[in-house]
């Protein structure tokens, strides 16, 4: 793995699984992400309007006002998506010291996205692929959608810091970058020092990662112009269920 690069290598669709077993991690393009989905990359481009009127995130614990965010579940068995009643997003302190260890009930995605037949194919899309790497019976997913903004003049995408997220696989899209600079991408080794840095600049590039590997974060963003913003798509896929505290059931 190179020590240090701006402008992201890319793997091609094909060397996907090779890519996520061996070093960790893919970086894809936007017309390989549209593969993936089996649909046409103005179908994923369309979504985009979907970022707007986020509701702000109210868990900061840094007293930031520049999250804004929206979460949904599924479960996906046989390629088969089905999306499950809205559930809070907890993660345990061992993998979030800053906000773990709490219910953190965002509002749910728009109908106009959960019933887009793009965003579907587009889960499911990712599912076949780490099924190919990790066979499983039902893949439990949650997907955020972010927007970073600056408004107060800095915004963090990844307050926490450097984290792993408790999942077996994270796909993290760049969905698009406003009037800013920084939000660089910074990945290294759970268990090593190498490490990689890179830029996703184009809307619909994704960082796919084996979450048991790899620890990530991004830098914060700077305005330079008028409503800088950086909008992004989580998605995590766990084998073992969701991860649930100990108020909610499985």
């Amino acid at each position: 793995m190179p020590s240090l690069s701006l402008s992201p290598p890319l793997t091609p669709v094909g060397e996907i699984a090779q890519s996520l077993r061996g070093d960790g991690y893919a970086i894809v393009s936007p017309e390989e992400v549209a593969k993936i989905a089996g649909v046409p990359l103005n179908d994923l481009l369309s979504l985009n309007l979907l970022w707007e009127g986020l509701p702000r995130d109210p868990y900061l614990k840094d007293g930031g006002r520049y999250r804004f965010r929206r979460h949904v579940s599924y479960e996906i068995a046989n390629d088969a998506l089905s999306m499950v009643p809205h559930r809070a997003h907890w993660q345990s302190l061992n993998y979030n010291a800053l906000h773990g260890g709490i219910e953190r009930w965002f509002e749910p995605s728009p109908v106009a996205l959960t019933n887009n037949s793009a965003w579907q194919s587009l889960l499911i899309g990712i599912a076949h692929i780490l099924s190919g790497i990790k066979p499983v019976k039902t893949w439990f997913v949650e997907a955020h959608q972010f927007r970073i903004d600056t408004t107060d003049g800095i915004g963090r995408p990844t307050p926490e810091g450097a984290h792993r997220d408790g999942v077996d696989f994270v796909a993290v899209f760049l969905v698009d970058r406003v009037n800013i600079k920084g939000g660089e991408t910074r990945i290294f080794e759970a268990n090593g020092s190498v490490g990689l840095r890179f830029t996703l600049a184009q809307p619909w590039s994704v960082l796919l990662m084996n979450d048991e590997k790899m620890i990530h974060e991004s830098t914060p963003i700077q305005p330079i112009g008028p409503h800088g913003h950086r909008d992004t798509l989580v998605l995590t896929y766990r084998s073992n269920g969701f991860q649930d505290s100990p108020n909610q059931s499985q």
